[in-house]
């Protein structure tokens, strides 16, 4: 059996990456996805799908006409090879994040009578997909299961677009631009994604090769605000030092950070708090893709942890788009222009939610 050791507990078992399948404003599959990321090419257009007119903005990073979640949950389940046939016994569990509205428990009905997996569905905001990663790793790690699909999706529709626009939370000029000085806000994206989660055995059983490594994971709540994040990032830098802490590893192992990123004024500057206190002498390469790919809701995370298995095979960090000038607030090494080779080390994904909820995954080559 594979173990890796676990820093102050016990040794645990490898959580590999062996199947992904991604539905974004890019299109279909993950190299799509990358591209786009990578070039820095914002996919926000005007929306189509439901009046749009009136809002601040009429912007949002949309795949072409008006796709079903149920069909495109389907779509990247099979993609990821979460349906087929498997040696072990029973399908595998299936923990589901889905945007928390009347329409979750239909979606999950469906998608478990057209695929035979059984969902747990988690609606936790913006951190919901993470969280079920953190839950499926543990689960694997500890030797309780051997397989575990996470999968995530919304897309945009109109009654979360009325209600973050009615917050003022939605950027005006129709881009997103993290961590910059002149930043209007967040803009709504399309994501749909399915990734399994297995352990080295199970993986060999398949005979397929890893796609990357889970090395750590944590989740934090500050509860400092019901809506504002804590200023000073606390519950963030709590869950990156706790997840380093179960991966092993020490800050100097991180070599790039997918940040939350979300272009909110505040969000932004707690962000930047949290890693400069990680970081006092100098952050690690630092971007943002939701400039490009907008923001998912409780599929973000999902869709952000693909893009950084992405880069890690790739060897390329993606652009921080949307960026104008410096904010004297988020001092942090952010990638700009074009791609940065990558260097060695670990990448750490961020994401954050409305009640100080926090997260942070650790993900390690294959």
């Amino acid at each position: 059996m594979t173990v890796t050791a676990l820093r102050n507990g016990p040794p645990r078992r490898a959580v590999l990456v062996g199947g992904l399948g991604v539905r974004s404003a890019f299109g279909a599959g993950l190299p799509a996805l990358l591209d786009g990321v990578l070039a820095g090419r914002p996919a926000f257009v005007p929306v189509d799908r439901f009046p749009a007119a009136g809002y601040r903005t009429d912007r949002a990073a949309t795949a072409a006409g008006s796709p079903r979640l149920a069909d495109q949950l389907v779509a990247v389940l099979a993609e990821a090879g979460a349906v087929a046939r498997q040696p072990e016994a029973g399908p595998p569990e299936l923990l589901l994040a889905l945007h928390g509205d009347r329409r979750a428990g239909p979606v999950a009905a469906e998608v478990a009578d057209r695929t035979g997996l059984r969902p747990k569905v988690y609606t936790g905001a913006c951190v919901a997909a993470a969280t079920a990663v953190a839950d499926a790793a543990a689960l694997i790690a500890s030797g309780r299961r051997e397989r575990v699909v996470v999968a995530a999706g919304y897309l945009v529709e109109p009654d979360t677009f009325a209600v973050f626009d009615a917050g003022r939370a939605l950027a005006g000029d129709g881009a997103v631009r993290p961590f910059s000085l002149g930043r209007q806000g967040m803009l709504l994206g399309d994501a749909v994604t399915a990734v399994v989660l297995e352990s080295a055995p199970a993986l060999r059983r398949r005979g397929v090769n890893a796609l990357a490594r889970i090395a750590g994971w944590s989740r934090t709540g500050d509860a400092h605000h019901v809506c504002r994040p804590h200023p000073d990032g606390t519950g963030l830098a709590r869950a990156v030092r706790d997840a380093l802490a179960r991966a092993g590893a020490g800050l100097d192992g991180i070599g790039y950070v997918n940040a939350n990123g979300a272009g909110s004024k505040l969000g932004d500057l707690a962000e930047s708090a949290a890693l400069v206190s990680l970081f006092p002498t100098g952050t690690p390469p630092v971007s943002s893709t939701k400039s490009v790919h907008g923001h998912a809701l409780e599929a973000s995370a999902l869709l952000e942890l693909a893009v950084t298995v992405g880069t890690l095979s790739a060897g390329l960090l993606p652009v921080n788009a949307g960026w104008q000038r410096p904010d004297p607030g988020c001092p942090l090494d952010l990638v700009l222009d074009r791609p940065r080779p990558a260097a060695p080390g670990l990448a750490l994904t961020l994401n954050a939610a409305f009640g100080g909820a926090n997260t942070a995954l650790l993900v390690a080559p294959a």
